[in-house]
């Protein structure tokens, strides 16, 4: 059931139309598409559609939309597209959306409705949007999630490997396949734009948000950004399908390469730090994504990040916030490279700049930033712009600007003719379909670091006893940004296949003992699944609440015990980088490297049984040490436990070696 639109559906014919035209010429009320296709209103019906709003005729062109659009707009109502509020700031009272004239809401992780259903998303957005189209203009909202591996916020939504997993599986075709599915899920359910996906280099293992980014080696991460065309499709006018939803590459731009130290946030430690280097560097290792995914593929929003940037070739630079650098969200981003579309800042970012806070809207404006997260200050932050641009110090051009990419893409997303939630795809959310394709992606990014004596494959008919807590958590596979910003533990949150569940899925003759307590006597074969607990952003930094490279106490025993006692030993880590197993790597035959694969724990074993073969190659460098960090291929001193690219494949029981 969908919700009505503000006007009955017309029937066909010139009549039908005509009362359409004059309604939204009297209303300001959206256009539904049937109207353009109505024949050509005649005598009174002629004269109501000459009165009609010109940004309300879906037939013209975007640009002629977008210009007679902002020539009716006040000043206020277009901070107010500049602005975009999270929906706890008004869920409340959603007479504020029009009241601020609000652009846009979010959903930070973890806000849903409740129930946390496809058809309770849908309600809720469209709830909001019923507000939006009060307003004077009946501008419609465009609303964003973070999607970043899968529909995350929805309870039953597809969840995919993160980055760093399709980062292991090289192949851009795949993740443009997840992406498209995650499109799909997420606007069947109301929102119209997700903030994915993250096109940042890591190049620091220590960092909390490695597991975000598809590699060390902005070659590769180029590759993926065919992310953007799962999204958004590859044509300006996929925007309006329902199946597609307007992508953000982010965090514009070194954000993976900061220095470890430098975080000047809480007791971050490299999060949010600031990115040392000279411009040939930046460009080459930190920008390239970027180039490739507005070059190539179009991206409709960025987000520039919270890190810093300082110089080592200007004499004298200091390090400059990316949210107040006109230099490169300007000068090189708009202006060099050639990106058209809006920029929209991270959460709160702003006040991180110096100066009070109209300083900071001002530096910020002022430096090309289009649209602003201010989650819970909406009002202060367009009460603080409007009256700087009445001083003078922001020009109207730059906010005329600003609103003009914002209203291009709610035009080319189709928002003024079909503003409410198209429903068709909602029973496809999590689906069967969604989740095979999950399950490959999962086969695909395991990395087999080490196979003596042909451990691997497994044969369904051996005796296989299985140790460690995270051969049996969801929510440890699937880690940060899901259902809440950072993650949590259990598997009672969202359907899915634990690993130890796709293990018993492949053979019957299991044994499962989370502390590696229960006699191993009689096994044929140990699995030891090891691995770290959910974490998100500069919480997940190394120094950070505990957190190490290093192996718990706890997952260095189960390998102990279990490899000791029975002959064959095979070790898999499910984390969002590699960890440090120097010391416990001898134990095992075989180690994979799991990453955080998501819902599919049938896809490990596939490649466990050899259902799939191993396939997958390393994103990053993996260290002997933390001490190592940060160690990257092209490094002088260049001494890994495994190499970039690295990665061996099993055909049967054969097993080679590749690199790359």
């Amino acid at each position: 059931m969908t919700h009505q639109p503000l006007l009955p559906r017309p029937g066909s014919g010139r009549r039908a139309a005509g009362v359409l035209l004059a309604a939204a010429t009297l209303l300001g009320a959206a256009l539904p598409a049937s109207a353009a296709r109505a024949e050509p209103a005649t005598g009174p019906d002629a004269a109501a559609a000459a009165r009609t709003p010109r940004y309300l005729d879906p037939r013209l062109p975007t640009a002629e939309r977008v210009r007679d659009l902002l020539g009716r707009m006040t000043l206020e109502e277009k901070i107010g597209q500049m602005t975009q509020a999270e929906r706890g700031s008004v869920d409340a009272d959603p007479t504020r959306i029009a009241a601020l004239n609000l652009g846009s809401l979010l959903s930070g992780g973890g806000s849903t409705p409740t129930p946390n259903t496809p058809a309770a998303w849908a309600d809720m957005v469209d709830g909001y949007q019923r507000q939006a189209l009060t307003t004077r203009l009946h501008i419609p909202l465009l609303y964003g999630v973070d999607s970043v591996h899968g529909h995350g916020n929805l309870a039953g939504a597809t969840v995919f490997p993160h980055n760093i997993g399709m980062g292991a599986t090289r192949d851009p075709g795949l993740v443009a396949e997840e992406e498209h599915i995650t499109a799909t899920e997420t606007r069947a359910t109301g929102p119209q734009w997700v903030f994915a996906p993250c096109v940042c280099v890591t190049r620091d293992e220590r960092w909390g948000r490695a597991y975000e980014s598809f590699g060390e080696d902005p070659a590769l991460v180029s590759r993926m950004t065919t992310a953007v065309d799962g999204f958004q499709g590859t044509r300006r006018s996929d925007l309006a399908r329902p199946d597609r939803v307007l992508a953000t590459v982010k965090h514009f731009a070194g954000d993976g390469d900061t220095t470890y130290g430098t975080s000047t946030t809480g007791d971050y430690r490299i999060d949010r730090g600031v990115t040392v280097t000279s411009h040939r560097r930046f460009d080459a290792v930190d920008l390239a994504p970027y180039v490739t995914a507005v070059q190539a593929h179009h991206v409709g929003s960025i987000m520039p990040s919270y890190s810093s940037v300082q110089w080592t070739d200007v004499p004298g630079s200091g390090p400059v916030r990316m949210s107040a650098s006109k230099e490169l969200l300007t000068d090189v981003l708009k202006r060099k490279i050639g990106f058209d579309g809006f920029l929209i800042s991270d959460w709160d970012a702003i006040t991180e700049l110096p100066g009070d806070f109209a300083t900071q809207a001002r530096t910020s404006v002022n430096a090309g930033m289009d649209m602003f997260m201010q989650p819970y200050d909406a009002p202060q932050f367009e009460q603080a712009l409007s009256a700087e641009v009445q001083a003078g110090r922001v020009p109207m051009s730059r906010i005329d600007d600003a609103v003009s990419r914002i209203l291009r893409a709610k035009f080319d997303l189709g928002l003024f003719e079909h503003p409410y939630t198209d429903r068709t795809n909602i029973d496809s959310v999590g689906s069967s379909a969604h989740r095979a394709v999950a399950r490959r992606a999962v086969a695909e990014s395991q990395v087999l670091l080490k196979n003596d004596h042909h451990a691997l494959p497994l044969a369904p008919s051996q005796r296989i006893y299985v140790a460690g807590v995270n051969a049996d958590d969801l929510g440890n596979q699937a880690g940060g940004w899901t259902l809440t910003w950072q993650g949590q533990s259990g598997n009672t949150a969202f359907p899915g296949t634990t690993i130890l569940q796709g293990i018993r899925n492949a053979a019957p003759n299991v044994t499962y003992s989370a502390d590696a307590a229960a006699p191993t006597t009689g096994y044929d074969v140990g699995i030891v699944v090891i691995g770290e607990t959910p974490y998100a952003e500069g919480l997940g930094d190394v120094g950070v609440g505990g957190h190490t490279l290093e192996l718990s106490t706890t997952d260095r025993a189960n390998i102990d015990r279990v490899c000791s006692a029975i002959s064959t030993c095979i070790v898999l880590d499910v984390a969002g980088r590699p960890q440090i197993v120097t010391g416990q790597l001898p134990a095992a035959d075989a180690f994979v490297m799991s990453w955080l694969p998501g819902s599919e724990g049938d896809g490990v074993a596939d490649v466990l049984f050899g259902k799939r073969p191993f396939t997958g190659r390393l994103p990053v460098t993996w260290p002997r040490s933390e001490a190592q960090e940060p160690i990257n291929i092209g490094d002088p001193q260049y001494d890994p436990l495994f190499p970039y690219g690295f990665g061996l494949t099993t055909r049967g029981r054969t097993t080679s070696a590749q690199l790359g």
